[in-house]
């Protein structure tokens, strides 16, 4: 069986962060990847820092958008472009250690996992270490990833698209990589967390994560709309998703 990794990353305007994330990908001790990277309308250089990334590496592709549709559209219009046995994905601005995929694999193959996620470490915009690493649970079944309020790192997770299938992300603004660990947790029963902190996460300011209120609207909007749960029942989740939020509970974190 292959071990091609097809690894999606959506950007817009990343430009300043994109070239060191193409570098982690570049530098993996599995060799055996393809990296396409889908441009949502950028309207700085990142154009032209991919292109040239491309020519000298032929396992680079590069898609643009003939019009600016947000993540979920991009992640998709990705999966299109995808050949590999694994999907993984990747955020323009952050990083993986060089043997995440390498690890992952062997994880996956050890464990016959068929959908996967690593620890992550959080850092600021200028890549300094906030000293703070996320570790995911064990095992994360549909009911605990709903009201854990998704305890994964998206740039962590890897799934077997031989065995899992082409899946679709649903069409939010926001929260469509957790609409998406959803999905896939209706054709296997379990996410397993590696406690290997194998990714960077970047925490930006102003983004609409960081805003509480305008991401609880996308949590309300996922509950109802993409997984159409009854209405007490989404009033619950997005209550333990406050509670998650607000204490942390249920999720583990370690300073470093």
């Amino acid at each position: 069986m292959g071990q091609k990794v097809s690894i999606i990353m959506p950007t817009y305007n990343c430009g300043k962060y994109i070239l060191e994330s193409i570098q982690c990908v570049q530098n993996q001790t599995h060799k055996d990847w393809e990296l396409i990277i889908v441009d949502d309308c950028s309207t700085d250089n990142t154009k032209e820092i991919v292109e040239e990334e491309q020519q000298n590496d032929e396992r680079i592709c590069y898609v643009l958008q003939k019009k600016n549709g947000g993540a979920a559209i991009a992640r998709n219009t990705g999966l299109d472009h995808a050949t590999g046995d694994y999907i993984a994905f990747l955020d323009s601005d952050d990083l993986w250690t060089e043997d995440k995929l390498e690890k992952q694999l062997d994880f996956m193959k050890k464990n016959n996992a068929v959908f996967s996620a690593t620890g992550y470490e959080k850092m600021d915009e200028t890549g300094d270490s906030l000293h703070e690493v996320m570790i995911p649970p064990k095992r994360t079944d549909y009911n605990k990833m709903l009201f854990l309020s998704d305890p994964i790192g998206n740039s962590t997770v890897m799934y077997d698209r031989n065995l899992l299938g082409d899946i679709r992300v649903p069409d939010i603004k926001k929260r469509n990589d957790f609409a998406l660990w959803l999905k896939l947790l209706k054709h296997t029963d379990v996410v397993m967390g590696m406690p290997d902190v194998m990714m960077r996460y970047r925490v930006r300011k102003n983004s609409i994560s960081a805003n509480k209120i305008a991401l609880a609207k996308y949590h309300w909007m996922l509950y109802r709309q993409v997984e159409e749960l009854p209405l007490w029942k989404a009033g619950f989740a997005l209550f333990c998703w406050a509670f998650v939020k607000g204490t942390g509970i249920g999720l583990k974190r370690e300073k470093v």
